[in-house]
């Protein structure tokens, strides 16, 4: 619960957390993350793996083994949260240096720029249909909401998360009940009869739900660091990891039956169709206000988690930074902006769009994420000197050269197995069109950044403020 004296309107930004200000539940993460995976971006994802030639078994079977590997990775970070009492970004100092840890920042800053402006795209839709606007009028309120939200900060992003969490379970029981009244039972049931095994397409669906999952890894832990640290690791790790994988699977199997029932007609007009699965009147009106407010919690997480990143890229050059209230205004409006001038212009091209650019985040994240936790759970243990997480003249350095050559390593390493629209490896082919990068920018890094690391010694943990 809320102390008495924590106040509606964040005061921190990247400062660390000290105990006295420490709070809230573990219920709360289950239902942030929840609420923040039942939207319809997440329908659009698990219909992709049908919508580009999966089977509805196979691929249903994939998105499930991809949300337990890639909800795995995101939890495993949620947990520094409480520890640490830092935002998630941070801690990347100690794995890349003070001043090198800002290139993944600003690699992770892109990734919540492109989420958050093809999340503004469906849910501009969603609010034109309610309010009878346009697309691009609906966009601008979207965004307006999300800059109240962001600037607001951690308190009431629980609360909205918590509010989309109970919408959501509403929604989806509703429009799963209605997509199997409608849909003819017999169609469904000869769907799940083809079982035609294809390791291209059963790999595309573990890696969109795996991709979606290890995406939140650079920002989880802002969500969990105002935690008491003496929180039970497992239970943080059960709570995020178990609301994060039951949103996720739950919309992205709505996706999956969805499109294999639409007889060609999701793809385009994604809002649209799920809507349609409700009727029309009153009905509609809700569902479209259901899937507004569930993106609302998720864009705002994106912008939130943007403006701690650049706050960190910022303070890694200047040492400590204090953010007041106008500078925290500054910098959210700044980022949706550029977000909503992105959906904007690239509202006519989201879903092909959307695929490429989801899967291509992978090639960046999964090194970071393989550094970060192996560094935290097998070279560290967690036990980070604070303090010189500000230092650039500190036991970290200015850059961690171990850290960099690992994630290097990692990406590099990747291109040749890598398949999207934006590039496609030689070694593609070779293996019937499969793309395993992420497996291998997983594995890679985590050994080569444990096999130069592990003789570092083990920093002493100072209760220090950024």
């Amino acid at each position: 619960m809320p102390k008495a004296n924590t106040p509606l309107i964040e005061r921190r930004s990247i400062d660390f957390i000290p105990e006295t200000e420490r709070h809230g539940r573990l219920y709360s993460q289950f239902t942030l993350w929840l609420g923040a995976n039942l939207q319809i971006t997440a329908i659009v994802t698990g219909a992709l793996a049908v919508v580009l030639g999966g089977d509805v078994f196979w691929s249903l079977i994939g998105l499930f083994i991809g949300q337990l590997l890639g909800g795995g990775v995101m939890a495993l970070h949620a947990v520094q949260g409480p520890r640490l009492g830092l935002p998630q970004m941070i801690s990347s100092r100690v794995q890349f240096g003070v001043y090198g840890a800002a290139i993944p920042i600003v690699l992770v800053c892109l990734m919540y720029l492109g989420f958050t402006a093809t999340g503004t795209v469906l849910s501009g839709q969603a609010i034109a249909q309610l309010a009878g606007i346009s697309d691009s009028a609906g966009i601008l309120v979207f965004a307006t909401c999300i800059v109240v939200a962001t600037v607001l900060g951690y308190r009431v992003i629980h609360w909205v998360g918590r509010l989309a969490s109970v919408l959501g379970i509403l929604a989806f029981c509703y429009l799963f009940a209605r997509l199997i009244s409608l849909g003819d039972l017999g169609d469904l049931g000869a769907l799940l009869q083809i079982r035609h095994f294809s390791w291209a397409s059963f790999l595309l669906a573990v890696s969109l739900a795996a991709s979606w999952q290890i995406a939140y890894g650079p920002y989880v832990a802002d969500y969990s660091r105002y935690l008491p640290s003496a929180t039970s690791s497992w239970k943080t790790f059960a709570a995020v990891g178990a609301g994060s994988i039951l949103g996720a699977q739950a919309a992205m199997i709505l996706g999956v039956l969805a499109a294999a029932l639409a007889n060609g007609q999701f793809a385009g007009r994604e809002v649209a169709y799920i809507v349609g699965l409700g009727g029309s009147g009153v009905t509609a009106a809700l569902l479209y206000f259901s899937i507004a407010f569930g993106k609302i919690t998720i864009s705002t997480l994106n912008s939130y988690g943007s403006f701690m990143c650049i706050a960190t890229v910022i303070s890694g050059f200047r040492g400590h930074l204090e953010v007041s209230r106008l500078q925290r205004l500054f910098f959210v409006l700044a980022i949706v902006g550029a977000a909503t001038l992105v959906a904007l212009l690239g509202q006519r091209e989201f879903l092909g769009a959307f695929k490429s650019f989801i899967l291509f985040l992978l090639t960046f994240f999964t090194p970071w994420s393989a550094v970060n936790l192996v560094d935290y759970y097998a070279v560290n243990h967690g036990r980070y000197d604070l303090a010189a997480l500000a230092d650039p003249d500190g036991r970290y350095g200015r850059w961690n050269r171990a850290g960099l050559l690992a994630y290097g390593v990692g990406v590099l390493i990747q291109l040749p197995f890598l398949s999207t629209k934006l590039y496609t490896g030689p070694l593609v082919a070779h293996l019937g069109g499969v793309d395993i990068s992420w497996i291998i920018g997983l594995l890679v890094p985590a050994v080569l950044y444990y096999l130069l690391a592990r003789r570092q010694p083990l920093p002493n943990t100072r209760p220090a403020a950024i």
